[in-house]
């Protein structure tokens, strides 16, 4: 089904996204969490505007539908009234059918000698007249309240990048504060029970609500992939039966295959719909009451000034689901008690109170630690940290250390080569395996890894590989296959020195299946090694550099100056996907992606039929172009079917919008305690809408279109010609949307890529930083953005 594009449905190519690569022979990995984060394309563009040209027809009716409901008097022409304003006309004091007249791309002009406002048009200021000088005002003092407020976070933000150099950034063992204040952490609120019981060999049961709780997490995912995996099924029930024991009063369960969620999973339904079906103002009292609760905890105060907290909450209790094929998956996560949390503060500053009850497990004044409250998880025993905000002076010194680190690493990268080539055929068996190793983390980005016990999941990095998981190919490529962090799978083949295949094989070849490729190094081992080139030097600096350099190589290689910004888009986001197959980054492709290309091609459709009435109009204002080959050719994908259908979502959607405008302004009357409109006014808007059909199948069937009064062939040209660029627009960003529905290329950008990079380019091709980066990322990396405008990597 196609639509008219909506302001929403700009091209992505021409809103600020960031998409994915398509590689077929990928597994089947987990989604990114980082992909949420900057969850938006890097191919924007503004929505047309119309400032700059005589009409607006060349814009979308849906965004025409937001601009002034009125048509004024001395208007040359009728363009700028939306289609749903252009469907009635008084004559001689009364309402009169609709006079239609074919027209341009997708409307019908009304002729009459006056015009004067509809009921439906009452009370709606236009950027062109607005109808009360008061609401104009209003306008201008909401823009100036925003611009003031944004001017003054500007001047809360704490520009530490300002007062010192790279060289001036402390080092981890540091005093990194004087003074410390926060309100420690935000517990889950308590379980409340709902009651409904859940059924064992088919009768109800009564549980306690410790018991009820647990069940209501597995009812939760019970139409999940989780919920029908044997390992998180056996984990679930043995710790539920646990729960189940600490209460005398629950039954006896023993089969897991006899309980039945589904009463309890039925109840979870009805309360999801619910949830939608609350009013606006249900739903923004909600959201003022919980930003009311999170307040006190979003902040802290560090050496008098005021820094945003990261995660300021304790995680919910719930059951754990891990990375791939994870042995503890399924487990239950106890809920945290403030008795496990550590509150780090300065020696002056308030304990915050712990929730009634309760008291804090420890209190310490640790000036070297940048962490605020920590914890003990107890499914991995993994301990939890409580940090600032990413865009804190903390995180972004690190952020800066980090790359300035990977940057130095540039200067002596070539002698540590030098030396580990040579190694490769040391006598020594340990020093021939460190050189081995250090070939592979420099050359495919590896981790260094490290050996997991027997209750972690299989993960494995380059010191940790296995005898099976490299497959020998003479006379010189390796073929990986293991499982690297968070259980996504690495495959691979590549071709590499003599040397280095030599040196696997025999590696091989003396440990045997089931042993440690590299059994005689570790990754400790290892950084203390690469420490001796260059102190801080670590397998992770070569990560960071080779994906920081491998960018700013791409981008140097794909940007054509000449190219559209469009197009210097899908370069830079190409240079990134290299950048995320390098250090394998991958996610799931989306289930609805197909449906989304189907969308976008939907699009470029809806773009091809405007541009097909364009053409015909042009025709009739100038004859000789229909042999002009520019404007002569057919559209292509323009079925009869998909026309006539098209043609129905328009009519269908601008009734839509009627009924919406005609709700509105009878609530804004009903405010003012003003007579309501008639529904008859609605009625006869909607037939005229309805009348649209017939005009649209006659344009359809027209081989010319008659142009309006002020419409010359130059200014149709002119609209054709944005037609073709949003038109090439949309189709780059359906390429960029395939190529990358496999590949998470925000990760790269997030962790490894320096940001310098990517705001050096915006100003050399004059792009700006939006386009290419979230606003979650401007915030995070504003130190950057201090460089000179020809700053390489």
């Amino acid at each position: 089904m196609s639509a008219v594009l909506s302001d929403d449905e700009i091209p992505l190519a021409q809103r600020v996204k960031v998409g994915n690569q398509s590689n077929p022979s990928l597994p089947e990995p987990r989604v990114e969490k980082n992909e949420q984060m900057n969850g938006e394309s890097s191919l924007k563009e503004s929505p047309v505007k119309a400032e700059d040209s005589d009409d607006e027809d060349d814009i979308p009716l849906a965004q025409r539908m937001k601009k002034s409901p009125i048509k004024t008097e001395d208007s040359d022409d009728e363009d700028d009234i939306p289609l749903s304003q252009r469907l009635q006309k008084k004559a001689n004091g009364k309402l009169s059918p609709v006079k239609k007249e074919t027209n341009g791309d997708h409307g019908i002009s009304i002729k009459e000698e006056k015009v004067k406002p509809e009921p439906m048009e009452v009370d709606m200021p236009s950027k062109k007249r607005p109808l009360e000088k008061s609401a104009s005002t209003s306008t201008k003092n909401t823009k100036a309240k925003k611009k003031a407020k944004k001017e003054e976070e500007e001047e809360d933000i704490y520009k530490w990048w300002e007062e010192q150099d790279q060289s001036g950034i402390q080092e981890d063992d540091s005093i990194k504060w004087t003074t410390l204040e926060h309100n420690g952490v935000m517990f889950p609120p308590d379980y409340v029970p709902h009651g409904v019981k859940m059924k064992y060999d088919g009768k109800p049961i009564t549980l306690s609500p410790e018991a009820e709780e647990v069940a209501t997490f597995f009812a939760n995912i019970l139409e999940s992939e989780h919920a029908q995996n044997p390992v998180f099924q056996k984990n679930f029930f043995n710790d539920w039966l646990e729960v189940l024991r600490k209460d005398p009063s629950n039954p006896k369960i023993t089969d897991f295959n006899k309980c039945d969620f589904r009463p309890i999973w039925e109840k979870l339904q009805r309360d999801k719909e619910a949830k939608k079906q609350m009013s606006k103002e249900e739903k923004q009292r909600l959201k003022e009451e919980k930003k009311k609760i999170e307040e006190p905890y979003q902040t802290a105060i560090v050496d008098g000034r005021r820094e945003k907290v990261g995660n300021f909450k304790i995680e919910p209790p719930e059951l754990f689901r891990g990375r791939g094929n994870h042995p503890k998956t399924g487990k239950l996560k106890m809920r945290v008690q403030p008795e496990q949390v550590t509150l780090n503060l300065g020696k002056d500053a308030k304990i915050p109170e712990p929730p009634k009850g309760h008291k804090w497990g420890g209190i310490v004044h640790d000036q070297t630690a940048t962490w605020l409250a920590t914890w003990k998880e107890n499914v991995n025993g993994n301990i939890k940290y409580v940090f600032l905000a990413a865009t804190s002076a903390w995180k972004g010194q690190s952020d800066m250390k980090k790359f300035e680190k990977a940057r130095e690493l540039k200067n002596c990268v070539a002698a540590i080569r030098e030396n580990y080539t040579k190694e490769l055929k040391d006598k020594v068996s340990e020093i021939r395996q460190r050189a081995t190793a250090m070939y592979l983390i420099d050359r495919l980005a590896l981790r260094a890894g490290n050996e997991k016990g027997e209750d972690e999941a299989d993960t494995v990095g380059c010191c940790s590989l296995r005898y099976e998981h490299i497959e020998l190919e003479p006379p010189n490529i390796l073929h990986f296959d293991f499982l690297g962090k968070d259980s996504i799978r690495y495959q691979n083949t590549v071709e590499v020195d003599a040397q280095v295949f030599k040196n696997i094989k025999l590696f091989k070849k003396q440990v045997g299946p089931g042993h440690m490729i590299f059994d005689r190094l570790t990754p400790n081992g290892l950084n203390k090694h690469l420490n001796n080139y260059m102190k801080g030097l670590s397998a992770k600096v070569f990560r960071t550099y080779n994906a920081s350099i491998t960018f700013q190589q791409q981008l140097d290689k794909m940007t054509n100056p000449d190219d559209s910004i469009h197009d210097k888009l899908l370069s830079y986001n190409r240079a990134n996907r290299e950048v995320a197959v390098l250090c394998n980054h991958q996610r799931t492709a989306s289930k609805n992606h197909e449906q989304q290309i189907s969308k976008i091609e939907d699009r470029i459709r809806a773009l091809k039929y405007q541009r097909m009435k364009l053409r015909k109009t042009l025709y009739a204002a100038d004859p000789k172009m229909k042999k002009n080959p520019k404007y002569a050719d057919p559209e292509s994908d323009l079925e009869e079917e998909w026309m006539i259908q098209h043609e129905a979502d328009l009519v269908t959607k601008e009734k839509e919008r009627i009924k919406t405008r005609f709700q509105k302004q009878n609530e804004k009357l009903a405010a003012k305690g003003e007579p309501q409109l008639e529904e008859s006014e609605l009625t006869k808007s909607l037939k005229a809408a309805d009348a649209l059909l017939d005009t649209f199948a006659k344009e359809r069937k027209a081989a010319t279109i008659e142009p309006k009064n002020s419409m010359t062939a130059d200014k149709l040209i002119a609209r054709i010609e944005k037609i073709d660029e949003r038109i090439a627009a949309t189709k780059v960003q359906a390429t960029d949307k395939e190529e990358n529905k496999q590949i998470a290329l925000n990760t790269s950008k997030l962790n490894y890529i320096d940001p310098r990079i990517s705001v050096a380019w915006c100003r050399k091709y004059n792009i700006p930083l939006e386009k290419v980066f979230s606003k979650t990322l401007i915030e995070k990396f504003r130190w950057a953005q201090k460089i000179p405008d020809d700053w390489k990597f």
